[in-house]
């Protein structure tokens, strides 16, 4: 049976781990791991092509320091995780800094080679109020909806396989002005390096959310919600529900074209990921991965792509291949044409995106 390691950073106060590790237990019973505990230990150990599960506890600070080094190590290591496929439990004090951590780990460990499972997060706050639907739905306790969470996500990293297909959909969407946008041209870039490659094997359908009303979601009951979901619908319809629904449905993978607004992803798109919740509610996107193409002006590229993580592949079951996102930063008009390697940088993106769906 394949191992899996347990990259867990020790916390200093011993008292604040006893949860986790009541988690752990009940979540890898049976199985045979490998836990890797100190920053001397990581710097050690061989970790590609493993199954991983990261497991985290903070106090009330939110602040791990064990974790912080091992951050470092990861974030200085390349291709540190090539060939691993991972999850990660958070385990907290408080209502703050569980996801905020998580989305940190899968980030800077996807930038190193690791693929994430749809939904990767199992998070327990310090109340466990979190766990309020799921123990109602399971007809048990917070605690042990917590465990059944996290025995469910090893399933899933141990079970996960990719299987490649012959012909493959991408579907790009985007809420860019052609004349004016960075994201855009770097786009099609990569589009070019795409069909060079393997010409129509990718069928590619894109969908501008630029032009026309697109209207974010409102949060309606859960049942109504449900009930449009199941006919590939939204109470709002529009190109929504017309154009995108359908495109998602057929795709394998979803491409996002994201500049940096603000250090935050355009309202057209944000709109986009709020409303495909309906669709979620009653289809299986875990065979779906997600990729993106984020320039920012300035800076702050790093916090668009948590967004989408924790947008597209922890709340909405997408998986995160490897080095999901091409980052890059260019301000005026044409400027990303004149960044050093440009071309090498899109033609990356281009084979991930060939190697995945």
């Amino acid at each position: 049976m394949e191992q899996l390691t347990i990259i867990r950073p020790a916390c200093r106060e011993k008292r604040k781990e006893k949860r986790l590790s009541t988690i752990l237990e009940g979540s890898t019973s049976g199985l045979s791991c490998e836990v890797i505990n100190t920053i001397e230990e990581l710097e050690q150990a061989d970790l590609r092509n493993k199954r991983i599960l990261f497991a985290v506890s903070l106090g009330v600070s939110g602040i791990n320091l064990e974790l912080y080094a091992m951050l470092k190590k990861i974030r200085t290591t390349e291709d540190m995780f090539e060939g691993s496929v991972a999850g990660i439990i958070v385990d907290g004090d408080s209502e703050l800094y569980t996801k905020s951590t998580a989305r940190d780990v899968v980030f800077s460990a996807n930038l190193q080679g690791c693929t994430f499972v749809g939904r990767p997060l199992v998070e327990g706050t310090g109340s466990l109020e979190n766990y309020n639907i799921i123990a109602r739905n399971l007809a048990t306790d917070h605690l042990n909806a917590y465990i059944q969470s996290g025995h469910q996500l090893v399933k899933r990293v141990k079970e996960y396989r990719y299987t490649k297909k012959d012909r493959a959909r991408l579907l790009v969407l985007h809420a860019s002005n052609v004349a004016h946008s960075n994201t855009l041209l770097l786009w099609s870039l990569v589009r070019k390096k795409l069909w060079e490659a393997v010409g129509p094997l990718i069928e590619i359908e894109e969908i501008s959310l630029l032009n026309g009303e697109v209207y974010d979601c409102i949060g309606c009951p859960y049942e109504t919600c449900r009930h449009f979901g199941e006919n590939q619908k939204c109470f709002y319809g529009g190109v929504i529900v017309d154009r995108v629904y359908p495109g998602i449905l057929k795709c394998d993978g979803l491409l996002m074209l994201c500049p940096n607004y603000n250090d935050a992803i355009g309202a057209n798109l944000a709109a986009f990921v709020n409303r495909l919740t309906a669709l979620f509610r009653s289809n299986d996107f875990s065979d779906k991965r997600i990729f993106s193409i984020i320039v920012s002006g300035y800076s702050g590229g790093d916090i668009v792509a948590q967004q989408l993580i924790s947008g597209i592949n922890m709340n909405k079951a997408f998986v995160l291949p490897p080095k999901f996102a091409l980052i890059e930063t260019a301000n005026n008009p044409k400027s990303v044409l004149k960044i050093p390697g440009i071309e090498e940088h899109a033609g990356d993106l281009a084979n991930r995106i060939i190697q995945y769906i």
